[in-house]
């Protein structure tokens, strides 16, 4: 009779799963779903605890790996200079929160690319239940009913999901490419224009839209000078570093 309860109970367990996958997960341009879990800076909710940041919720398979050991200490060497351009991060596992307390220790101290020891400050959360990954579509079953793959989102201050990766269990994160999204994101928001492929910050900048009428360079001639194309629709806007250097 345990024995079939217990199979119940599994098969139970497995269905919720199931039916979780087929739920679609927050889309490009919706709300951010909420949640309230522990973390190791205390009862922790995303993203309302974040304020009016950009945000990023992180989520990995498992503490004390060796990969996700190696992208929580990129993180922590690039904590500064992400506050720098307003962003707050946060890191979800379904390990408990004891486990990342142990995880943070160790961590904080290693010497990771002779970068000297760095101090985790951002929290990492617990979801030992699977509710808040599964909120955001970060168990994917084929691989793990139980373990989270690399997740990354992205929201903006008004906690608008603006972009969306996920990555095997086996692949790192470039973080510096996360990085480098957050910054175009920013940048395409202040200007109203698009980032080409390969963007950097500072590159020059596409333009949506048609950028002068014959009226607008019969009146400032020098227009033309801020503008280039080189294709049917592709106008670009000299960046500020290409208008100098000229």
């Amino acid at each position: 009779m345990k024995t079939k309860i217990a199979l119940f109970l599994i098969s139970i367990l497995f269905v919720g799963l199931a039916e979780a996958q087929n739920k679609q997960i927050p889309l490009i341009g919706s709300k951010a779903p909420s949640f309230t879990a522990q973390s190791t800076v205390g009862e922790f909710t995303f993203p309302d605890d974040f304020g009016a940041s950009w945000k990023i919720l992180f989520s990995h398979p498992k503490d004390f790996t060796p990969v996700c050991s190696s992208e929580l200490l990129e993180l922590a060497y690039l904590y500064e200079e992400l506050a720098k351009m307003n962003v707050k991060f946060a890191v979800i596992s379904t390990d408990e929160v004891n486990q990342h307390r142990m995880w943070k220790a160790h961590l904080e101290d290693l010497d990771y690319k002779n970068r000297g020891k760095q101090q985790i400050l951002f929290p990492l959360i617990e979801d030992p239940n699977m509710q808040s990954s599964i909120k955001y579509g970060m168990l994917h079953s084929p691989a793990s009913t139980s373990r989270d793959i690399r997740g990354v989102y992205i929201l903006d201050p008004n906690n608008i999901v603006r972009s969306i990766n996920f990555y095997p269990i086996e692949v790192g994160r470039n973080m510096l490419e996360i990085e480098r999204t957050i910054a175009a994101l920013q940048t395409a928001d202040a200007t109203k224009m698009l980032t080409p492929a390969n963007w950097e910050l500072g590159d020059d900048m596409l333009v949506p839209y048609y950028p002068y009428t014959s009226k607008d360079l019969a009146e400032n001639p020098s227009l033309q000078n801020d503008y280039y194309n080189v294709g049917d629709r592709m106008w670009f806007k000299k960046s500020t570093a290409s208008l100098t250097s000229r």
